[in-house]
Protein backbone atom coordinates (compact mmCIF):
# COMPACT_ATOMS: atom_id res chain seq x y z
CA UNK A 1 0.00 0.00 0.00
CA UNK A 2 1.57 3.14 -0.95
CA UNK A 3 0.18 5.70 2.04
CA UNK A 4 1.31 9.66 2.19
CA UNK A 5 1.04 10.86 5.70
CA UNK A 6 0.83 14.79 5.90
CA UNK A 7 1.71 16.41 9.25
CA UNK A 8 0.77 19.10 10.93
CA UNK A 9 3.33 20.35 14.06
CA UNK A 10 4.68 16.99 14.12
CA UNK A 11 1.68 15.40 14.34
CA UNK A 12 0.19 12.68 11.73
CA UNK A 13 -3.14 14.17 10.62
CA UNK A 14 -4.35 12.74 7.23
CA UNK A 15 -3.37 9.71 5.44
CA UNK A 16 -3.13 10.10 1.15
CA UNK A 17 -3.53 6.96 -0.76
CA UNK A 18 -4.32 5.51 -4.22
CA UNK A 19 -8.19 5.81 -5.20
CA UNK A 20 -8.12 2.03 -5.51
CA UNK A 21 -6.51 1.15 -2.68
CA UNK A 22 -8.87 3.44 -0.85
CA UNK A 23 -12.04 1.53 -2.75
CA UNK A 24 -10.52 -1.94 -1.31
CA UNK A 25 -10.35 -0.87 1.94
CA UNK A 26 -13.72 0.67 1.77
CA UNK A 27 -14.32 -2.74 0.35
CA UNK A 28 -12.96 -4.68 2.98
CA UNK A 29 -14.61 -2.68 5.91
CA UNK A 30 -18.09 -3.18 4.61
CA UNK A 31 -17.69 -6.52 4.64
CA UNK A 32 -16.16 -7.24 7.55
CA UNK A 33 -19.10 -4.76 9.05
CA UNK A 34 -21.89 -6.44 7.45
CA UNK A 35 -20.54 -10.31 8.80
CA UNK A 36 -20.02 -9.35 12.09
CA UNK A 37 -23.53 -7.22 11.82
CA UNK A 38 -25.02 -10.61 11.01
CA UNK A 39 -24.04 -12.41 13.40
CA UNK A 40 -24.90 -10.43 16.18
CA UNK A 41 -27.99 -8.32 15.26
CA UNK A 42 -29.61 -8.52 18.52
CA UNK A 43 -27.28 -5.98 19.79
CA UNK A 44 -28.80 -2.21 20.79
CA UNK A 45 -26.08 -0.05 18.21
CA UNK A 46 -26.05 3.69 19.42
CA UNK A 47 -27.49 5.99 17.86
CA UNK A 48 -26.35 9.61 16.21
CA UNK A 49 -28.03 11.76 18.91
CA UNK A 50 -25.52 10.13 21.46
CA UNK A 51 -22.65 10.72 19.61
CA UNK A 52 -21.76 13.73 21.79
CA UNK A 53 -22.12 12.05 25.38
CA UNK A 54 -20.18 8.99 24.39
CA UNK A 55 -17.43 11.15 22.98
CA UNK A 56 -17.09 13.27 26.01
CA UNK A 57 -17.81 10.11 28.61
CA UNK A 58 -14.02 8.82 26.34
CA UNK A 59 -12.62 12.44 27.23
CA UNK A 60 -12.45 12.69 23.40
CA UNK A 61 -12.49 16.68 22.36
CA UNK A 62 -14.64 17.92 18.98
CA UNK A 63 -11.79 18.77 17.37
CA UNK A 64 -9.49 15.29 17.72
CA UNK A 65 -12.78 13.12 17.02
CA UNK A 66 -12.96 15.24 13.69
CA UNK A 67 -9.55 15.42 12.43
CA UNK A 68 -9.52 11.73 13.46
CA UNK A 69 -12.44 10.99 11.04
CA UNK A 70 -11.22 13.91 8.38
CA UNK A 71 -13.80 16.23 8.62
CA UNK A 72 -14.29 19.42 10.23
CA UNK A 73 -15.51 19.84 13.95
CA UNK A 74 -18.07 22.01 12.69
CA UNK A 75 -19.33 19.63 9.92
CA UNK A 76 -19.09 16.95 13.49
CA UNK A 77 -21.34 19.59 15.53
CA UNK A 78 -23.59 18.95 12.65
CA UNK A 79 -23.67 15.21 12.69
CA UNK A 80 -23.88 15.12 16.98
CA UNK A 81 -26.82 17.83 16.35
CA UNK A 82 -28.72 15.83 14.37
CA UNK A 83 -28.67 18.43 11.34
CA UNK A 84 -26.76 16.43 9.13
CA UNK A 85 -26.65 12.67 8.33
CA UNK A 86 -23.28 11.08 7.69
CA UNK A 87 -22.25 9.31 4.68
CA UNK A 88 -20.96 5.81 4.78
CA UNK A 89 -16.97 6.24 4.82
CA UNK A 90 -17.81 8.67 7.75
CA UNK A 91 -20.01 6.24 9.59
CA UNK A 92 -16.74 3.85 9.49
CA UNK A 93 -14.61 6.18 10.68
CA UNK A 94 -16.86 7.14 13.73
CA UNK A 95 -17.48 3.76 14.41
CA UNK A 96 -13.45 2.97 14.31
CA UNK A 97 -12.53 5.96 16.12
CA UNK A 98 -15.19 5.72 19.01
CA UNK A 99 -14.69 1.81 18.74
CA UNK A 100 -18.32 0.77 18.31
CA UNK A 101 -18.95 -1.83 15.92
CA UNK A 102 -21.44 -0.49 13.66
CA UNK A 103 -24.40 2.23 13.95
CA UNK A 104 -28.29 1.97 13.51
CA UNK A 105 -29.91 4.86 11.15
CA UNK A 106 -32.57 6.78 13.87
CA UNK A 107 -36.18 6.72 12.03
Amino acid sequence: MSIQVIMRDGVPEYAVLPWDEYQALLNASAQRVAVSAGSDASVALPRFSELSEMREAKGISRETLARSVGISPSYLVLIENGERDPGEAIRRSLARAMEIEGWEQEA
